[in-house]
């Protein structure tokens, strides 16, 4: 087997998969709990779900989707950069991992205003404005969860974006992009956790650089891969 020209096949099958993550995220984030979810209003949130279950379950089959999705990326990656630092490579793999799997497990929040709405027989001693305040509350924990996920991505980043780099693999560019990306999911993140406000006011324009440097990383891939010649020449640091 010709292991350069495979290993750029598997950059290429790598990138597309990466943009079908960030589609869904997109999916998931903007066209299903950007409309359904009104901010600090529990009542107009629940209606909104109540009279759209189907759009809130598929935001919630797309999430888990892009987090299978995750997985042989996460392995595309860790076989390309092993060979310029293995145990920097590797470090970030498990990075990633840990987030994959703390996604998916809070995950099963979003669940909550479907099973409160549709199971009275479980809920009945709870007053109606109850129950919308455990949906949002539920709603709220996910996104804090998803934070807490974002943190460990950040260093995954980060040093993934170090590898990329020192390694010439890929333009330096696309690596100083995804370095850009890992810090700003690391800001908000931390801000989300010990700075609420500032977080907010910090929110979505802290992730629009996290945004252009994964497009670009996922774009370079499908598009160009990577310098063959220079994979062939990378060694060990």
């Amino acid at each position: 087997m010709n292991i350069p020209t495979d290993i750029n096949r598997q950059v290429r099958l790598a990138g597309l998969l990466y943009l079908a993550i960030i589609l869904l995220g997109l999916w998931g984030e903007l066209a299903v709990r950007g409309t359904l979810v009104v901010a600090g209003d529990a009542a107009a949130t629940a209606e909104r779900i109540a009279a759209s279950p189907l759009l809130w379950r598929s935001g919630l089959v797309g999430d888990l989707l892009m987090q299978v999705l995750d997985v042989p990326v996460i392995v595309v990656f860790y076989l390309l950069l092993r060979p310029v630092n293995e145990g920097l490579a590797l470090t970030a793999t498990l990075l990633n991992l840990v987030q994959t799997a703390v996604l998916v497990a809070e995950r099963g929040q979003l669940l909550t205003p479907l099973l409160i709405s549709g199971d009275a027989g479980a809920v009945q001693a709870f007053s109606v404005a109850q129950q919308q305040a455990f949906s949002q509350l539920a709603i709220r924990l996910h996104a804090h969860g998803f934070g807490i996920g974002l943190i460990f991505f950040g260093f995954a980043c980060l040093i993934r974006a170090w590898l990329i780099y020192r390694s010439g693999l890929m333009p330096r560019a696309i690596a100083l992009l995804l370095g850009g990306a890992g810090f700003c999911y690391l800001v908000n993140s931390f801000a989300l956790l010990l700075a609420p406000d500032f977080a907010a006011a910090l929110f979505p324009a802290v992730l629009l650089p996290a945004f252009v440097g994964e497009a670009s990383l996922c774009c370079w891939m499908m598009f160009r891969g990577i310098d063959l010649e220079r994979w062939r020449q990378v060694r060990p640091m």
